[in-house]
């Protein structure tokens, strides 16, 4: 974590004084990044270092394309992030999902899970050496000492975002509010937001934020990156009617365990896998009280608008 406690420094959203950089002669460059060979989606062959984060704003994280519980939110999460960004992703920005299971995720398995969720230009899914991959997640931070060695959910969820120019690296959660991240990545961490703007709003004039419910932050930190509110889907369906059109009990079930529900071939969670694109509902780890909030919540603000789902549309469930 020593690259995290000493690397933070997060530039003000609303301006003030100049932030710092770090020096030219930094050490979190060549000599502390592995220059290790990893192979991409398409099958070729880079370098962690010169190919892909020398001189480049980027954000880092470890997934297992047969993961049925962070690693699609997560996924999912930032691929909002990249839309946000526009045409900036693979022009200013750059995004690397490496897989901590190369065994199993080979360059035509992570081509096809890119494709699953939609992943645009910028972003790039890798694979290679196990034993340079863990030593790479150790260097970045994101190695869970409670793995031992096993390819297990209880993987770390977290990313890192950085500027290797600046030497400036943020370790993040993937459930942050996407502008949240928008922001690091486009503005705060390009190497132009470390000058002083003349224009920028005094923190005591900042607006205040929005007091959310537990369930709207719910919403917006888990579900959005894959659900409108509304009838139009996305990489899952709308939510628009779902609190009328599921059962409480299987509606709160599907929330809190769809990864059990999937195990056991529930029909209507089926049917939502096989709908969507195989893009599984992933384990959110929500308590039951969460479930009642994201459900009351759901029920309040979803409307309540004609349903432009037929019958046998099994959208809308929460995947």
């Amino acid at each position: 974590m020593i690259i995290i406690s000493l690397l933070v420094s997060i530039v003000p959203m609303f301006g003030g004084g100049p932030a710092w950089a770090v020096s030219a002669g930094s050490r979190w460059g060549a000599d502390y990044f592995p220059n290790i060979s990893l192979v991409t989606q398409d099958g070729k062959t880079v370098r962690f270092y010169d190919d892909l984060i020398k001189d480049k704003v980027v954000a880092i994280n470890f997934i297992f394309t047969h993961c049925s519980d962070s690693c699609p939110a997560e996924t999912a999460s930032l691929r909002q992030v990249q839309k946000e960004l526009g045409d900036r992703a693979g022009r200013d920005v750059f995004f690397y999902s490496i897989s901590i299971d190369p065994e199993h995720d080979t360059p035509a398995v992570l081509k096809e899970y890119s494709q699953r969720f939609r992943a645009g230009p910028g972003w790039t899914f890798l694979t290679g050496n196990k034993a340079d991959i863990t030593l790479l997640r150790k260097k970045l931070g994101l190695y869970n000492k409670d793995e031992s060695g096993q390819v297990t959910s209880n993987h770390s969820i977290s990313l890192i975002v950085g500027n290797e120019a600046t030497g400036k690296w943020i370790k993040r959660s993937p459930f942050d509010e996407p502008e949240t991240l928008v922001r690091l990545l486009g503005y705060s961490l390009q190497q132009h937001a470390y000058r002083t703007n003349p224009g920028a709003m005094r923190y005591d004039k900042a607006p205040r934020l929005p007091e959310l419910s537990r369930g709207e932050d719910l919403y917006r930190s888990r579900c959005d990156s894959c659900h409108s509110l509304g009838a139009e889907g996305g990489l899952g369906p709308g939510l628009s009617g779902v609190t009328e059109k599921r059962e409480h009990a299987w509606l709160a079930r599907w929330l809190k365990e769809p990864d059990q529900m999937l195990a056991e071939k529930d029909s209507v969670a089926m049917q939502l896998f096989d709908k969507y694109n195989e893009v599984p509902m992933p384990n959110l780890r929500l308590s039951d009280a969460d479930v009642e909030a994201l459900i009351a919540y759901m029920a309040g603000s979803a409307g309540h608008a004609e349903d432009v789902m037929t019958t046998n549309d099994e959208g809308g469930a929460g995947h």
